[in-house]
């Protein structure tokens, strides 16, 4: 868990000191303004803009009931990032699974990524697709939507 919150809290720790530095220069405007730049990256590092992450094997039976894709991911990944922000809400019709979390979720994403841990590992009807383009894998939630 405490994993998950290095990397923000390095961009807080780095954004306070660059604050402290731009106060004591005399440039409050500059100060503020680097303290947002480094508060909306810790932001976007945590695991707070994913939705809330389940284990595998979870994950695996919610999957088999109602056909939604599981995405392996993990907490400062440029690429996790970038599906979820372009997935927007529809990232909440689909299973997430942080695999610093979840020793038996990293086993899986190493076993269909050549013994690494690549992410995102999207599993869409079982098979693997490793950092699929966020238009694809929003297609593979189209079918439920024309359903309902």
């Amino acid at each position: 868990m405490m994993r998950a919150w290095i990397l923000p809290m390095l961009y807080l720790l780095c954004g306070a000191a660059v604050a402290t530095g731009s106060v004591l220069e005399g440039s409050i405007g500059t100060a503020v303004a680097l303290l947002l730049v480094f508060l909306a990256l810790a932001a976007l590092h945590s695991p707070l803009i994913f939705p809330r992450s389940t284990g595998a094997r979870e994950a695996q039976r919610l999957s088999a009931a109602d056909g939604s894709p599981i995405v392996f991911w993990r907490p400062g990944c440029a690429y996790c990032m970038r599906l979820r922000i372009r997935l927007g809400r529809s990232a909440g019709r689909m299973h997430w699974v942080n695999i610093w979390r979840d020793p038996e979720a990293a086993a899986a994403v190493r076993a269909v990524n050549d013994g690494n841990e690549t992410v995102p590992t999207v599993f869409v009807a079982g098979l693997p697709h490793t950092n699929p383009d966020p238009a694809w894998v929003r297609g593979q939630l189209a079918p439920r939507t024309r359903r309902g």
